[in-house]
């Protein structure tokens, strides 16, 4: 369908003889991205290390194994514009490995938005450090004008988290990371093959990661990556997620080991995951042009709406637009809207549990994650103040916001549903 025919279609939809009739008698739903690709691919891949009998990838039964997480890797930097690309076993574990990357410590602060996902905060306090939340914007990425004013001497890194497919503003953050000597760690877990003018997300500071989850872009059902430039770090990240030690085959990419070993952990990729990783790594651009391409339908079916405002984008162009966000003047306006929504068929969800906010119990009462862990015990650690007060403006600009989530594989009809019950249910909250 053509744009002139969908937008016939969803003018008619919206002005149909019987405005009490829902759009949509049976709700819209939309599901996970990767696993709607699932075909042959995957099964092939699977097959050949099932076949091999070898699913780990340095070595097996007398042969050599299949390879899938060496070449998982290879594809995975070069699709992101990196130098290095490391596969690990989960997404929150491919935090872990670039907290120890960027050796964060005893004392170490990291700052970080206030509003994220728990694996964020959970991963600098099992370090040993103190996480140090800053506001959010109407991005609901952090915001660059809350950061400079948090940094002390112990300020050790920045964490931006690029949420629900909308980059971060790299340009300042990485001006302030500069100004002051800090590293930035980017948690791209949501936002794999989104970019911020022309570059991939989790390419711009100095380490990033990504997650395989199912909820992710592409999913393996678990898995991880990290990403950098730096070969100090890929290092790191490698003798840590591998008991520290180094494997021949991280020695020829680097080239010359610079370290010496150091305790590590157990965070090995299996050649199953990674074989799952890479058919859907090689249909990534597929998912994200099937997203795109339903997501800009939308902005275009409702922009000219008196007064509509949507969630803030540093680069609209790189933004896939997994849910299309509108903002209210206020929560009520919100729940209104959602409840409407719903009652056209076309639920809407907000852009995550306030749950989120660094108000859970552990982080507000400062309960350590091993008895004596000296995090919460300093003086520094002492002082920091935790909970629903230091966030009061994020929690604000996360509840006036709500949109529909687009599925990559929704159809004309279903796009031109959720535009015409905005077109329907949007003038109706606005004016009330």
């Amino acid at each position: 369908m053509n744009r002139r025919d969908f937008m016939a279609t969803t003018a008619f939809t919206a002005g149909a003889a019987n405005p009490d009739k829902p759009v949509r008698e049976k709700p819209l739903a939309s599901t996970y991205w990767g696993t709607q690709y699932y075909d042959s691919q995957e099964q092939q891949q699977l097959a050949d290390v099932l076949e091999s009998r070898n699913p780990f990838r340095y070595y097996g039964h007398g042969t050599e194994p299949p390879n899938k997480a060496a070449t998982f890797e290879r594809e995975f930097a070069a699709r992101m514009g990196t130098r290095f690309a490391l596969a690990v076993a989960t997404g929150t574990g491919a935090m872990d490995t670039a907290m120890a990357a960027l050796q964060i410590g005893p004392g170490d602060e990291v700052i970080l938005p206030a509003w994220t996902f728990v694996s964020c905060y959970n991963t600098v306090v099992l370090a040993g450090g103190l996480p140090v939340f800053a506001e959010v914007d109407e991005s609901f990425s952090i915001d660059p004008a809350d950061i400079e004013h948090r940094i002390t001497p112990n300020t050790k890194a920045i964490m931006v988290v690029h949420l629900r497919g909308v980059a971060c503003d790299m340009d300042r953050i990485m001006a302030i990371a500069q100004k002051h000597g800090l590293k930035v760690f980017e948690d791209a877990a949501q936002s794999m093959g989104s970019t911020y003018k022309g570059r991939a997300v989790g390419s711009i500071g100095d380490i990033g990661m990504f997650s395989l989850q199912i909820t992710k872009p592409i999913a393996a059902g678990e898995g991880g990556v990290v990403t950098t430039n730096d070969p100090v770090l890929y290092e790191r990240a490698v003798r840590y997620h591998d008991v520290g030690g180094l494997r021949p085959y991280h020695e020829k990419i680097l080239g010359k080991a610079t370290l010496e070993g150091f305790p590590g952990t157990n965070l090995r990729i299996n050649e199953l995951t990674a074989s799952v990783g890479l058919s859907q790594l090689r249909k990534l651009d597929r998912i994200l042009t099937d997203v795109r391409t339903r997501s800009r339908r939308v902005y275009e079916g409702i922009r000219d709406l008196k007064g509509i405002r949507f969630r803030l984008r540093p680069d609209a162009d790189g933004d896939p637009g997994a849910i299309v966000f509108i903002r209210f003047d206020t929560p009520g306006q919100c729940e209104d809207f959602m409840k409407r929504m719903k009652a056209e068929g076309v639920p809407v969800t907000r852009p995550g549990s306030a749950s989120l906010l660094p108000a859970v119990p552990f982080i507000e009462k400062k309960v350590p994650p091993r008895p004596n862990w000296p995090t919460f015990q300093t003086p520094r650690g002492k002082s920091i103040v935790y909970g629903p007060e230091i966030c009061r403006r994020t929690a604000s600009i996360v509840n006036r916001f709500a949109g529909p989530s687009i599925d990559p594989k929704y159809s004309d009809s279903d796009i031109a549903d959720i535009v015409a019950a905005i077109r329907k249910v949007y003038p109706k909250v606005a004016a009330g």
